[in-house]
């Protein structure tokens, strides 16, 4: 793995959190949406749980999925961070910050740094040259 897709998998990480939150979103709307109907009808005794709970049910399990998202999300960071600030140049950390921490776009960044998009992704290749990636566990 390079330094880019090392640095680039928080904010997957992090688009994959904003997903999931946008599914247990909606997927509340739909269960707050459902009404019981009352009937005098007797129910068929083979018929195992409610919809309503088995949709809960699923909501419980991506919310639990998310949550596990979100920890992965703020360890990896955290050692993003580390990686980010073994890199001796004030700027390039700065840079690398912006853009792989904090999701900013390169206009910004520009901006924020007062400089050109040209030296802003002249910074970024020779930042990203100074990025050593941890070795991954492979089990």
């Amino acid at each position: 793995m390079n330094a880019k897709e090392y640095l680039l998998q928080a904010r997957y990480l992090d688009e994959r959190i904003t997903s999931k939150t946008q599914q247990i979103a909606s997927l509340n709307d739909l269960a707050t949406k459902c009404t019981s109907t009352i009937s005098d009808m007797p129910r068929n005794p083979n018929h195992g749980g409610s919809r309503m709970e088995d949709a809960i049910l699923k909501i419980i399990d991506l919310e639990d999925g998310l949550k596990k998202d979100i920890e992965k999300l703020v360890d990896l960071k955290k050692e993003i961070i580390g990686v980010i600030h073994a890199v001796p140049n004030v700027e390039y950390q700065m840079l690398l910050e912006k853009r792989y921490l904090c999701f900013i776009t390169w206009e910004q960044i520009a901006v924020d740094l007062n400089y050109s998009m040209q030296h802003i992704h002249r910074m970024h290749s020779a930042a990203l040259k100074e990025i050593v990636v941890p070795q991954m566990d492979e089990s």
